[in-house]
């Protein structure tokens, strides 16, 4: 870090006053830092917060959707005994969690560590790269679908993108 000749570890001026400790610890951070710069880095960390973010998404969005109204007169799960329905629900929700996760993380991951790529390609961090990360995103996820539903799925994360990248840019 740059702080405009100023040492956040040791005041004013160079490394020669600091203790053995604190250049340790300035060695760590410098070493954090570049590791955090690197895409595997990146792809890894976004891939692993998507991955506990979609569990708890699907988490939650399994607990809500048990004896609704919406639910329907179809519903056999309010018929069988307590047991089976806590038993029959917690698998629900730990497979419901497990697909969200594994989704989540996989967008996570592939978004991050394309616009990481684009991003080094460019040598620029502007909102383009998040743009072309989105289509690029979009139309990997839906390219099974058929060529249509890539070009939808780019159109709509690109779009996506654009806008969050927007709000965060805003000053």
């Amino acid at each position: 870090m740059n702080f405009g000749g100023f040492n956040p570890l040791g005041g004013r001026g160079s490394n020669e006053n600091m203790s053995p400790d604190d250049l340790r610890q300035q060695q760590i951070i410098k070493t954090m830092q570049m590791g955090m710069e690197s895409c595997p880095a990146k792809t890894a960390l976004s891939g692993v917060a998507g991955f506990a973010i979609g569990g708890v998404f699907g988490l939650f969005m399994a607990s809500m959707s048990y004896d609704t109204p919406m639910s329907g007169p179809g519903s056999t799960l309010s018929s069988l005994p307590l047991k089976q329905q806590l038993r029959q629900g917690f698998k629900d929700m730990g497979s419901r969690s497990w697909s969200s996760a594994k989704n989540f993380g996989m967008v996570g991951a592939i978004f991050s560590g394309t616009e990481c790529c684009i991003e080094g390609f460019r040598a620029k961090n502007d909102m383009y790269n998040g743009v072309a990360a989105g289509c690029i995103t979009g139309g990997a996820l839906a390219a099974s679908a058929g060529p249509q539903a890539a070009a939808i799925g780019c159109a709509g994360f690109a779009a996506f993108s654009a806008a969050i990248d927007y709000y965060l840019r805003m000053d």
